[in-house]
């Protein structure tokens, strides 16, 4: 039987990364993604064949409730949830935008995503495998630097609910251990993605200025690929026994 992951957000840069080695890896993948368009050119450029795109809305409770019953019921257990969906707020540079000028519509949509979405797919995800154990399971959640070291680039809205991403996979892991699921979060500092630009308010073409990485210990902002992998690794049999952690891929601007 095939080894499903279900990656979402799996259209942008960090979650096409992640299921790009997952699917190397000869897993196949389930990428979602807000935009069913966007879903199916990801999956036209992964490796292997036989994976499958879908539109999901990871803050919709009965959309993420309909999905892992639609690929259960095709597919079998989902042995891996990488969950990468996850949003900054509106267009525009983030980091100007301080605490005393948000709406409450930004930070709510914002926790909507990041942090209910997460609750959703994760408890999801147990649920079926209570039910139905499965292999090597494995979840991944995605933090970020801007939880760790509060606000960073991103502002008040996104830090907080990425920290809230943290807590809640420490309790989740604790949870599922007893079910020999592992559940861990990738923190990414600076990579190169469009919500990295848009945080650092650059355009596609600009270079990135040397006052963005001189805070980094090495010298330059990371790669998708460099995230992504560190995904496949966590979602393999090699990594039973990491659990609850916190994994940073930030070229150590926090350590």
């Amino acid at each position: 039987m095939d080894r499903i992951a279900l990656v979402t957000g799996g259209a942008g840069g960090l979650g096409f990364s992640a299921a790009h080695h997952l699917a190397a890896d000869g897993v196949k993948v389930v990428l979602t993604d807000l935009d069913l368009g966007a879903a199916s050119a990801a999956v036209a450029r992964l490796p292997a064949t036989g994976h499958i795109a879908m539109a999901l809305d990871v803050a919709n409770e009965a959309a993420v409730i309909a999905a892992f019953a639609k690929i259960e019921g095709s597919l079998g257990p989902i042995a891996v949830l990488a969950h990468f969906a996850g949003t900054q707020g509106g267009p525009g540079p983030s980091h100007g935008v301080y605490i005393a000028d948000m709406s409450a519509d930004s930070w709510r949509t914002v926790f909507e995503v990041n942090t209910f979405g997460t609750f959703l797919c994760v408890r999801e995800m147990i649920r079926h495998r209570r039910r139905l154990p499965a292999t090597d399971s494995r979840i991944i959640t995605v933090s970020s630097l801007a939880g760790q070291m509060g606000g960073y680039l991103a502002g008040a809205g996104y830090a907080a609910s990425k920290a809230a991403v943290i807590g809640f996979t420490k309790n989740a892991a604790r949870e599922v251990a007893p079910l020999g699921i592992t559940v861990n979060t990738i923190a990414p500092g600076a990579i190169e993605t469009p919500m990295y630009r848009q945080a650092a308010g650059l355009a596609v073409t600009d270079v990135v200025p040397a006052a963005n990485v001189k805070n980094i210990p090495m010298g330059r902002i990371g790669l998708p690929d460099e995230v992504g992998a560190l995904a496949g690794f966590l979602a393999s049999p090699a990594a039973s026994y990491i659990t609850g952690q916190v994994i940073a891929a930030n070229g150590g601007s926090y350590m």
